[in-house]
């Protein structure tokens, strides 16, 4: 086309620009084609998919498709799904108020019928914007045949003075009205069977049936559907022959490496501006807050057919944030630096986010987090310090023995969720030996990381058995391990007056 689409007004203004009209499958094709022989990545912001699922996603394009993304949930399948507009031309032309997108060059709905056999070459042309090819519905149970493919509209017929024979009385569904577009299922396994029936011909045929009429419309539409497995047995399943018509079913899977879920994490969260600029997160922070959610991934005590969202990891680091904000806020800070601590905050972030495998009391999921978070500090803890239960069975010096020995001689250390930056400061110096240890293990460290790494210690070691900690209302406590354990049944007599009174 040499004339600009806003210069073309009509049927015959279409054919003089040598206009060729394709089916949408071939136009993604086409276009996909020349992004990848110019090496333009148009699926660039999805993360860790680069060698797996979008090379598949590609092929099924090329092959012209209907695809089902299948995946836990949490899988970007959505939005691998709305990416694809962007492999449809910018504008395409349409018969001019059609209900149904009409290509004029072949159009279906008996209005552009009409109109294209009256007015010919003077038949008035509209421009499609691609962000207006795209349709999605999440599969529900109240779903019906005529929210899809239509039904007979008595007020048009009444405004029309048309009979009910007339097929111009019909009121279009989300499918025809997805004409020339993507058309997305979200869920499908949620669709009523005797809806999934109704998409067979429609898939493969293009006939659709409503109310009687037998309406033969090639309909040109683009299928993605996206389904979770857990759905097979728990809310529905795919009817197979329906399953069989979808050309290429494509599986999609969690970031396989700590360093892809902190891309996509970061890429994700919704952290202010404010909070960017005053508040400073260092690397170890976000590393456990991804540590956790691959802990919970491959945890026993959660349902690994539920899957753990990647929504966990994004809420966890901007609850991350929020929390340490709001002890600025309180102290009247104007800067601050994440603690380890702090990520207790992320709590909420993963009580709401993962399926137990025996579901009991509300405190259930709450116990399983802060015991994943225990398991991101202990493996994040080798990466860095050696390991302490290693060391305790060999003859090597011990560099914890000034750290435990302190704690020992019945010293404990309280780390409170509002403690201002200098009264942090204050109580984690006041522990000897942990300085030293942080300085020869991690020497590169500035002052606000070389103080994060100073409690990470302390953490590391309640994880290795070294240390006991407690939970306090709004803080925690360190102590000596020996000590926690000979003042238990003391704590359990106090518990048990408590209780009595």
């Amino acid at each position: 086309m040499t004339k600009k689409h806003t210069d073309i007004k009509t049927f015959g203004d279409l054919k003089a620009s040598g206009y060729q009209p394709k089916s949408i499958k071939q136009e993604m094709r086409d276009n996909l084609i020349t992004s990848l022989k110019n090496k333009v990545n148009l699926f660039g912001e999805i993360k860790g998919y680069e060698e797996t699922v979008i090379p598949q996603m590609q092929t099924a394009i090329l092959s012209r498709h209907n695809i089902i993304f299948l995946g836990l949930r949490g899988q970007a399948k959505t939005r691998l799904a709305r990416l694809m507009v962007n492999l449809l031309d910018e504008y395409v032309p349409a018969v001019a108020f059609s209900e149904i997108n009409d290509d004029p060059f072949l159009p279906l709905s008996r209005y552009a019928k009409d109109v294209v056999e009256e007015r010919g070459d003077d038949t008035p042309i509209s421009w499609i914007h691609r962000s207006e090819r795209y349709t999605e519905k999440l599969a529900t149970p109240d779903v019906s045949v005529s929210d899809l493919i239509g039904d007979l509209d008595p007020i048009k017929a009444a405004t029309l003075k048309l009979h009910y024979a007339d097929e111009r009385v019909i009121h279009f569904g989300l499918i025809p009205r997805s004409h020339r577009s993507i058309f997305v299922i979200n869920e499908l396994p949620d669709l009523q069977a005797r809806i999934q029936v109704a998409l067979f011909n429609i898939l493969q045929e293009g006939d659709i049936q409503i109310r009687g009429f037998k309406l033969r419309l090639p309909l040109d539409i683009q299928f993605i559907f996206t389904a979770n497995p857990e759905d097979y047995t728990n809310r529905g399943s795919i009817v197979t022959p329906l399953k069989d018509r979808i050309d290429s079913q494509i599986l999609t899977h969690y970031p396989r490496t700590i360093n892809i879920s902190r891309e996509i994490t970061e890429q994700e969260a919704k952290i202010t501006d404010y909070q960017k600029k005053n508040i400073k997160a260092s690397e170890l922070v976000k590393n456990l807050i991804e540590e956790a959610a691959f802990e919970a991934r491959s945890s026993e005590y959660v349902d690994q057919k539920s899957g753990v969202s990647a929504r966990l990891t994004i809420s966890a680091l901007e609850n991350i944030y929020s929390t340490t904000e709001r002890r600025m806020l309180i102290n009247n800070e104007s800067k601050a630096f994440i603690r380890i601590a702090d990520i207790y905050g992320i709590v909420p972030s993963i009580t709401g986010k993962i399926e137990l495998v025996y579901e009991g009391e509300q405190e259930g999921s709450s116990n399983v987090a802060y015991f994943l978070i225990g398991k991101a500090i202990r493996k994040e803890f080798l990466k860095v310090f050696p390991d302490p239960e290693k060391i305790k069975k060999s003859k090597k010096e011990n560099p914890y023995a000034k750290i435990t020995n302190w704690f020992g001689d019945g010293n404990h250390l309280d780390i409170t969720q509002e403690m201002p930056a200098k009264e942090y400061e204050k109580t984690i110096l006041s522990v000897p030996g942990l300085k030293e240890l942080v300085q020869k293990f991690s020497p590169h460290s500035d002052k606000e990381l070389e103080l994060v790494m100073m409690e990470f210690v302390l953490h590391g070691l309640v994880e290795y058995s070294q240390l006991s900690k407690h939970r306090l209302d709004g803080g925690i406590q360190f102590k000596d391990l020996m000590s926690s354990m000979f003042n238990m049944g003391d704590h359990e007599e106090d518990e048990d007056e408590e209780d009595n009174a």
